[in-house]
């Protein structure tokens, strides 16, 4: 991250926040001493995330196409009842970096995951999946993702003795899961991204919980997004009731990625194999990065490899 991106994103929402609320209440900054909540959420190379009182700012990655940005802005704007909508319908640049706006809301409280809750995320996503696009997107991120994850590795880990289980799994999942081919669905909404983290419940009492990052939103197979906790489940990392909870809610609510009864895994096998190799790659780049040995959960992801490295899952239908 560029040593003076932090400083000038914090400026800029402080400025940001304080206009709004000059317009919403009809007072300027003088008259108020600003009080306000503030801090970082998130600090990273590809992302960098800052709140001021009721407003986010965030700086997408380097290279970010503000052609394939605005229509999931567009989207975001346009879903509010499911994806958490912008301030503004398009990003502005800072320091290089395309800036989008957000209201604040609470994340899901990662210390307390008998809380967690799984059956309004799969609502969400099956309300998602059901909604055709209302803007043209592009294409759903998550095997591109997954594919720059194990190149990564490749780079980095060519050595590691983890490195050439996570490659086999990868090398045996169909093209359009490793972002090699295009995906069988190009007509259903994604999320691209979900884990319990794309979560917020915004500041008001009756809020409900709504999507949160954008970035990779588009057109592709919905099995995607059900694919980590599938995967987690799978490698044991998450308890069988809260998967079962999770997929039954996703049937109720009508979700189209999966059969609604019987065996999910039909559709959801390859893309639960991409995200596993994806996390396992990510985990022993870490890993050499920090030059520290695996730990538990890294070690089950890259055991769940070698299991599957010899089988190639099928494809979802299309």
């Amino acid at each position: 991250m560029p040593p003076d991106l932090l400083p000038a994103l914090t400026a800029h929402v402080t400025a940001t926040a304080h206009a709004r609320r000059s317009v919403d209440d009809g007072v300027s900054d003088t008259e108020h001493p600003c009080p306000c909540p503030a801090g970082t959420l998130t600090a990273r190379d590809d992302t960098t995330v800052v709140h001021h009182a009721g407003t986010v700012a965030k700086a997408h990655a380097p290279g970010t196409d503000p052609t394939h940005l605005t229509p999931r802005l567009a989207t975001a704007a346009h879903l509010p009842g499911v994806l958490l909508p912008p301030l503004a319908p398009t990003p502005v640049d800072l320091r290089g970096r395309l800036v989008t706006h957000w209201p604040y809301g609470t994340p899901v409280d990662p210390d307390d995951p008998d809380a967690a809750p799984w059956e309004a995320a799969a609502t969400l996503l099956a309300r998602l999946h059901r909604t055709p696009a209302p803007v043209p997107v592009p294409p759903m991120r998550g095997p591109a993702k997954a594919a720059h994850a194990v190149a990564a590795l490749r780079a980095t880990a060519p050595g590691h003795p983890a490195t050439a289980p996570v490659l086999r799994a990868w090398a045996a999942l169909p093209a359009w899961a490793r972002g090699e081919a295009p995906m069988p669905d190009t007509v259903t909404l994604c999320h691209g991204d979900f884990h319990l983290g794309q979560l917020v419940r915004p500041p008001s009492p009756d809020a409900s919980w709504l999507l949160i990052d954008i970035d990779d939103l588009g057109t592709g197979v919905p099995g995607w997004d059900l694919a980590r906790p599938a995967a987690w489940y799978a490698c044991g990392l998450l308890a069988p009731d809260e998967w079962h909870r999770f997929l039954t809610a996703y049937r109720a609510a009508g979700g189209p990625a999966v059969p609604r009864d019987g065996d999910p895994w039909s559709t959801l096998d390859a893309p639960a194999r991409a995200l596993t190799a994806q996390t396992a790659a990510r985990a022993v780049t870490k890993a050499v990065a920090a030059d520290r040995p695996l730990d538990e959960v890294e070690r089950s992801l890259v055991d769940a490899c070698a299991r599957m490295g010899a089988v190639r899952p099928p494809s979802p239908p299309g």
